[in-house]
Protein backbone atom coordinates (compact mmCIF):
# COMPACT_ATOMS: atom_id res chain seq x y z
CA UNK A 1 0.00 0.00 0.00
CA UNK A 2 1.21 3.48 -0.88
CA UNK A 3 0.61 7.14 -0.36
CA UNK A 4 -0.77 8.99 2.38
CA UNK A 5 -1.41 7.28 6.09
CA UNK A 6 -4.14 7.49 7.77
CA UNK A 7 -3.03 10.63 10.19
CA UNK A 8 -1.53 12.19 7.47
CA UNK A 9 -4.78 12.34 5.34
CA UNK A 10 -7.32 12.95 8.67
CA UNK A 11 -4.80 16.23 9.28
CA UNK A 12 -5.46 17.29 5.57
CA UNK A 13 -6.60 20.66 6.31
CA UNK A 14 -7.69 21.73 3.09
CA UNK A 15 -10.15 20.22 -0.15
CA UNK A 16 -6.90 21.51 -2.32
CA UNK A 17 -4.82 19.74 -0.39
CA UNK A 18 -7.28 16.42 0.15
CA UNK A 19 -7.55 15.62 -3.69
CA UNK A 20 -3.85 14.91 -4.79
CA UNK A 21 -3.59 12.54 -1.86
CA UNK A 22 -6.77 11.10 -2.95
CA UNK A 23 -5.37 10.77 -6.36
CA UNK A 24 -2.26 9.62 -5.80
CA UNK A 25 -3.92 6.44 -3.70
CA UNK A 26 -6.05 5.89 -6.72
CA UNK A 27 -9.37 7.42 -5.52
CA UNK A 28 -11.74 10.19 -6.24
CA UNK A 29 -13.92 12.79 -4.26
CA UNK A 30 -17.76 11.49 -5.30
CA UNK A 31 -18.72 14.48 -3.50
CA UNK A 32 -16.75 16.63 -6.45
CA UNK A 33 -18.74 14.97 -9.72
CA UNK A 34 -22.49 15.22 -8.63
CA UNK A 35 -23.49 14.34 -11.82
CA UNK A 36 -20.24 12.26 -14.14
CA UNK A 37 -22.46 8.91 -12.92
CA UNK A 38 -25.80 9.59 -12.69
CA UNK A 39 -28.00 11.36 -15.15
CA UNK A 40 -31.50 11.86 -15.71
CA UNK A 41 -32.46 9.98 -19.69
CA UNK A 42 -29.72 7.45 -21.55
CA UNK A 43 -27.25 9.36 -23.52
CA UNK A 44 -25.32 7.24 -26.05
CA UNK A 45 -21.90 7.73 -27.21
CA UNK A 46 -22.65 5.60 -30.36
CA UNK A 47 -24.07 7.35 -33.53
CA UNK A 48 -26.42 6.69 -36.39
CA UNK A 49 -24.88 5.60 -39.07
CA UNK A 50 -25.76 3.89 -42.64
CA UNK A 51 -23.42 0.74 -44.40
CA UNK A 52 -23.44 0.49 -48.12
CA UNK A 53 -23.64 -2.97 -49.22
CA UNK A 54 -22.55 -2.47 -52.85
CA UNK A 55 -19.02 -0.59 -51.41
CA UNK A 56 -18.85 -3.98 -49.11
CA UNK A 57 -18.82 -6.13 -51.86
CA UNK A 58 -16.49 -4.53 -53.57
CA UNK A 59 -14.27 -4.06 -51.10
CA UNK A 60 -14.45 -7.89 -50.22
CA UNK A 61 -14.23 -8.96 -54.06
CA UNK A 62 -10.18 -6.84 -54.00
CA UNK A 63 -9.68 -8.99 -50.75
CA UNK A 64 -10.89 -12.25 -52.43
CA UNK A 65 -7.62 -12.02 -54.80
CA UNK A 66 -5.75 -9.95 -52.10
CA UNK A 67 -6.04 -12.69 -48.91
CA UNK A 68 -7.30 -16.05 -48.66
CA UNK A 69 -8.31 -18.38 -45.68
CA UNK A 70 -4.93 -19.49 -44.77
CA UNK A 71 -4.07 -16.03 -43.99
CA UNK A 72 -6.75 -14.91 -42.17
CA UNK A 73 -9.66 -16.35 -39.72
CA UNK A 74 -12.36 -14.74 -41.60
CA UNK A 75 -12.72 -12.21 -44.91
CA UNK A 76 -14.43 -10.01 -43.34
CA UNK A 77 -15.46 -6.21 -43.45
CA UNK A 78 -16.42 -4.67 -39.35
CA UNK A 79 -18.78 -2.29 -39.59
CA UNK A 80 -17.12 0.60 -36.97
CA UNK A 81 -19.39 3.21 -35.30
CA UNK A 82 -17.98 6.46 -35.74
CA UNK A 83 -16.97 7.52 -32.60
CA UNK A 84 -13.82 8.91 -31.33
CA UNK A 85 -11.46 5.69 -30.27
CA UNK A 86 -13.54 2.98 -31.46
CA UNK A 87 -11.82 0.47 -33.80
CA UNK A 88 -14.42 -2.35 -33.51
CA UNK A 89 -17.75 -1.99 -32.22
CA UNK A 90 -21.12 -0.97 -34.42
CA UNK A 91 -23.34 -0.46 -31.59
CA UNK A 92 -22.64 -0.54 -27.62
CA UNK A 93 -23.35 -4.18 -27.33
CA UNK A 94 -23.08 -5.60 -31.19
CA UNK A 95 -20.51 -5.87 -33.76
CA UNK A 96 -21.55 -6.35 -37.30
CA UNK A 97 -19.22 -7.51 -40.28
CA UNK A 98 -19.67 -7.78 -44.11
CA UNK A 99 -18.24 -11.44 -44.85
CA UNK A 100 -17.22 -13.43 -48.10
CA UNK A 101 -15.51 -16.64 -49.20
CA UNK A 102 -14.62 -17.90 -52.38
CA UNK A 103 -15.53 -20.56 -54.56
CA UNK A 104 -13.98 -23.80 -53.53
CA UNK A 105 -13.02 -22.34 -50.13
CA UNK A 106 -13.21 -23.50 -46.62
CA UNK A 107 -13.11 -20.85 -43.40
CA UNK A 108 -11.82 -22.74 -40.25
CA UNK A 109 -13.50 -24.04 -37.32
CA UNK A 110 -13.31 -22.50 -34.34
CA UNK A 111 -15.89 -21.51 -31.36
CA UNK A 112 -15.86 -18.61 -28.63
CA UNK A 113 -17.94 -17.45 -25.92
CA UNK A 114 -19.77 -14.72 -28.01
CA UNK A 115 -22.81 -15.33 -29.90
CA UNK A 116 -23.23 -15.30 -33.50
CA UNK A 117 -25.83 -15.03 -36.16
CA UNK A 118 -25.63 -14.68 -40.14
CA UNK A 119 -27.93 -13.18 -42.51
CA UNK A 120 -27.29 -14.18 -46.08
CA UNK A 121 -27.07 -11.73 -48.96
CA UNK A 122 -25.76 -13.59 -51.71
CA UNK A 123 -25.28 -17.29 -52.36
CA UNK A 124 -25.65 -20.32 -54.90
CA UNK A 125 -26.53 -23.83 -53.36
CA UNK A 126 -23.67 -25.38 -51.96
CA UNK A 127 -22.48 -22.58 -49.47
CA UNK A 128 -22.72 -23.46 -46.29
CA UNK A 129 -22.09 -23.17 -42.44
CA UNK A 130 -20.99 -26.17 -40.10
CA UNK A 131 -22.22 -25.93 -36.46
CA UNK A 132 -21.62 -28.58 -34.22
CA UNK A 133 -21.34 -31.37 -36.79
CA UNK A 134 -24.57 -30.05 -38.76
CA UNK A 135 -24.00 -29.04 -42.46
CA UNK A 136 -26.62 -26.02 -42.88
CA UNK A 137 -27.12 -24.53 -46.06
CA UNK A 138 -27.12 -20.92 -46.88
CA UNK A 139 -29.14 -19.27 -49.25
CA UNK A 140 -30.26 -15.58 -49.97
CA UNK A 141 -32.71 -14.57 -46.81
CA UNK A 142 -31.30 -17.03 -44.39
CA UNK A 143 -30.88 -16.71 -40.75
CA UNK A 144 -28.12 -18.95 -39.39
CA UNK A 145 -27.31 -19.26 -36.19
CA UNK A 146 -24.12 -20.40 -33.80
CA UNK A 147 -24.37 -19.91 -30.21
CA UNK A 148 -22.19 -19.56 -27.63
CA UNK A 149 -19.38 -22.03 -27.66
CA UNK A 150 -20.83 -24.10 -30.99
CA UNK A 151 -17.87 -24.98 -33.33
CA UNK A 152 -18.41 -23.59 -36.73
CA UNK A 153 -16.73 -22.82 -40.18
CA UNK A 154 -17.72 -22.23 -43.41
CA UNK A 155 -17.66 -23.52 -46.86
CA UNK A 156 -18.73 -23.44 -50.78
CA UNK A 157 -18.64 -25.91 -52.91
CA UNK A 158 -20.64 -23.38 -55.70
CA UNK A 159 -19.28 -21.66 -58.81
CA UNK A 160 -19.67 -18.16 -57.43
CA UNK A 161 -19.07 -16.25 -53.85
CA UNK A 162 -20.75 -16.31 -51.00
CA UNK A 163 -21.88 -13.26 -49.14
CA UNK A 164 -23.50 -12.53 -45.66
CA UNK A 165 -23.64 -10.12 -42.69
CA UNK A 166 -22.55 -11.51 -39.24
CA UNK A 167 -23.73 -10.62 -35.77
CA UNK A 168 -21.99 -10.94 -32.63
CA UNK A 169 -22.09 -9.61 -29.19
CA UNK A 170 -18.72 -9.58 -28.68
CA UNK A 171 -18.77 -6.20 -27.44
CA UNK A 172 -20.45 -7.59 -24.16
CA UNK A 173 -18.00 -9.85 -23.76
CA UNK A 174 -15.74 -7.73 -23.97
CA UNK A 175 -17.02 -5.52 -20.75
CA UNK A 176 -18.11 -8.20 -18.98
CA UNK A 177 -14.38 -10.33 -19.58
CA UNK A 178 -15.51 -13.78 -19.96
CA UNK A 179 -13.70 -14.04 -23.14
CA UNK A 180 -12.86 -17.41 -24.43
CA UNK A 181 -11.89 -18.93 -28.12
CA UNK A 182 -10.56 -22.24 -29.21
CA UNK A 183 -9.97 -22.99 -33.00
CA UNK A 184 -11.37 -26.85 -33.92
CA UNK A 185 -8.45 -29.26 -34.02
CA UNK A 186 -8.36 -30.61 -37.26
CA UNK A 187 -8.90 -27.21 -38.97
CA UNK A 188 -12.64 -27.98 -40.28
CA UNK A 189 -15.19 -29.66 -38.49
CA UNK A 190 -16.97 -32.19 -40.75
CA UNK A 191 -20.58 -31.67 -41.15
CA UNK A 192 -23.38 -34.37 -41.51
CA UNK A 193 -26.39 -33.01 -44.17
CA UNK A 194 -29.31 -31.04 -42.73
CA UNK A 195 -32.41 -33.45 -43.04
CA UNK A 196 -35.64 -31.58 -42.06
CA UNK A 197 -35.58 -28.00 -39.79
CA UNK A 198 -33.08 -26.95 -37.23
CA UNK A 199 -33.17 -24.33 -34.59
CA UNK A 200 -30.39 -23.06 -35.74
CA UNK A 201 -31.60 -22.48 -39.09
CA UNK A 202 -34.63 -20.44 -40.36
CA UNK A 203 -35.10 -20.37 -44.03
CA UNK A 204 -36.09 -17.74 -45.84
CA UNK A 205 -38.95 -19.64 -47.44
CA UNK A 206 -40.47 -20.03 -44.17
CA UNK A 207 -40.06 -16.82 -43.17
CA UNK A 208 -41.61 -15.16 -46.26
CA UNK A 209 -44.64 -17.50 -45.52
CA UNK A 210 -45.21 -16.47 -41.84
CA UNK A 211 -44.56 -13.01 -42.95
CA UNK A 212 -47.55 -13.44 -45.83
CA UNK A 213 -49.76 -14.97 -42.90
CA UNK A 214 -49.02 -12.06 -40.26
CA UNK A 215 -49.74 -9.57 -43.32
CA UNK A 216 -53.28 -11.13 -44.04
CA UNK A 217 -53.86 -10.90 -40.05
CA UNK A 218 -53.16 -7.19 -39.70
CA UNK A 219 -55.80 -5.93 -42.00
CA UNK A 220 -53.76 -3.50 -44.21
CA UNK A 221 -50.89 -2.68 -41.41
CA UNK A 222 -48.60 -0.64 -42.36
CA UNK A 223 -45.75 -2.77 -41.34
CA UNK A 224 -46.07 -6.46 -39.92
CA UNK A 225 -43.35 -8.03 -37.59
CA UNK A 226 -42.56 -11.29 -37.05
CA UNK A 227 -40.02 -13.05 -34.56
CA UNK A 228 -36.86 -15.08 -35.07
CA UNK A 229 -37.20 -17.20 -31.96
CA UNK A 230 -37.96 -16.36 -28.72
CA UNK A 231 -35.32 -14.91 -28.50
CA UNK A 232 -33.30 -16.47 -30.89
CA UNK A 233 -30.29 -16.11 -28.82
CA UNK A 234 -29.34 -15.49 -24.98
CA UNK A 235 -28.14 -12.14 -25.66
CA UNK A 236 -29.66 -10.94 -29.03
CA UNK A 237 -33.30 -11.23 -30.79
CA UNK A 238 -34.47 -11.36 -34.10
CA UNK A 239 -37.28 -10.32 -36.52
CA UNK A 240 -38.16 -9.38 -39.65
CA UNK A 241 -40.61 -6.61 -40.31
CA UNK A 242 -42.47 -6.23 -44.02
CA UNK A 243 -43.02 -2.43 -44.79
CA UNK A 244 -45.95 -2.10 -47.37
CA UNK A 245 -45.84 -0.07 -50.12
CA UNK A 246 -45.97 3.77 -49.00
CA UNK A 247 -45.37 2.62 -45.35
CA UNK A 248 -44.07 4.75 -42.70
CA UNK A 249 -43.62 2.98 -38.89
CA UNK A 250 -44.54 5.08 -35.89
CA UNK A 251 -41.64 6.24 -34.56
CA UNK A 252 -40.62 4.51 -31.44
CA UNK A 253 -37.19 4.43 -28.77
CA UNK A 254 -35.72 2.07 -26.60
CA UNK A 255 -33.00 1.45 -24.10
CA UNK A 256 -32.05 -1.86 -26.25
CA UNK A 257 -29.46 -0.86 -29.33
CA UNK A 258 -31.44 -1.86 -32.94
CA UNK A 259 -28.92 -2.49 -35.92
CA UNK A 260 -31.21 -3.29 -39.31
CA UNK A 261 -30.22 -4.61 -42.61
CA UNK A 262 -32.26 -4.87 -45.78
CA UNK A 263 -33.68 -8.10 -46.81
CA UNK A 264 -35.35 -6.64 -50.51
CA UNK A 265 -36.45 -3.59 -51.70
CA UNK A 266 -35.43 -0.09 -50.44
CA UNK A 267 -36.53 3.02 -48.94
CA UNK A 268 -35.41 5.00 -45.97
CA UNK A 269 -34.57 5.01 -41.72
CA UNK A 270 -34.64 8.41 -39.73
CA UNK A 271 -32.64 7.76 -36.49
CA UNK A 272 -32.87 10.97 -34.67
CA UNK A 273 -31.79 13.92 -37.15
CA UNK A 274 -30.40 11.84 -39.19
CA UNK A 275 -32.13 9.87 -42.74
CA UNK A 276 -30.60 7.24 -44.08
CA UNK A 277 -31.71 5.96 -47.39
CA UNK A 278 -30.87 1.93 -48.20
CA UNK A 279 -31.30 -0.52 -50.33
CA UNK A 280 -31.07 -4.69 -50.09
CA UNK A 281 -27.83 -5.73 -48.21
CA UNK A 282 -27.50 -1.93 -46.66
CA UNK A 283 -26.93 -1.90 -42.56
CA UNK A 284 -28.46 0.76 -40.20
CA UNK A 285 -27.74 1.16 -36.43
CA UNK A 286 -30.22 3.48 -34.01
CA UNK A 287 -28.31 3.46 -31.01
CA UNK A 288 -30.26 3.07 -27.85
CA UNK A 289 -33.00 5.70 -26.83
CA UNK A 290 -32.69 7.21 -30.57
CA UNK A 291 -36.02 8.06 -31.61
CA UNK A 292 -36.72 5.98 -35.45
CA UNK A 293 -38.62 5.02 -37.56
CA UNK A 294 -38.40 3.87 -41.72
CA UNK A 295 -40.71 3.90 -44.44
CA UNK A 296 -40.42 2.33 -48.41
CA UNK A 297 -42.37 3.83 -50.99
CA UNK A 298 -41.81 0.34 -53.07
CA UNK A 299 -42.09 -1.93 -50.11
CA UNK A 300 -39.25 -3.79 -48.35
CA UNK A 301 -38.44 -6.28 -45.79
CA UNK A 302 -36.10 -5.44 -43.03
CA UNK A 303 -33.62 -7.72 -40.51
CA UNK A 304 -33.71 -6.70 -37.07
CA UNK A 305 -31.25 -7.44 -34.01
CA UNK A 306 -31.37 -6.24 -31.12
CA UNK A 307 -29.81 -6.50 -27.61
CA UNK A 308 -33.50 -6.56 -25.61
CA UNK A 309 -32.82 -9.75 -24.20
CA UNK A 310 -29.60 -8.48 -22.04
CA UNK A 311 -31.52 -5.41 -21.43
CA UNK A 312 -34.72 -6.97 -20.18
CA UNK A 313 -32.72 -10.02 -17.83
CA UNK A 314 -31.30 -7.06 -16.24
CA UNK A 315 -34.94 -4.61 -16.20
CA UNK A 316 -33.43 -2.05 -18.37
CA UNK A 317 -35.42 -1.81 -20.86
CA UNK A 318 -38.43 0.19 -21.55
CA UNK A 319 -39.79 1.35 -25.12
CA UNK A 320 -41.74 4.58 -26.00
Amino acid sequence: MTGSTQGDLAKTATLDELYPKLAAIEMGAGWNKPTASLWPSPGSTFRPFHWRYDQAKGALDAAGRLIDTALAERRNLILMNPIAGNNYATAATTVVAYQMIMPGEQARSHRHTPNALRLVLDAKPGAFTVVDGVKLPMLPGDVLLTPNWSWHGHGNESDAPAYWLDFLDVPIVHLLNPMFFEPYPGDFEPGTELAGTSPLLFRWEDTERRLDDAAGGQNGAHAVEIKLGDPALDTLALSMIRLTPDAETTPVRTTANNVYACVSGEGETEVGDARFAWRRGDVVVAPAWERHRHRSSGGAVLFRVSDAPIMTKLGFFRSE
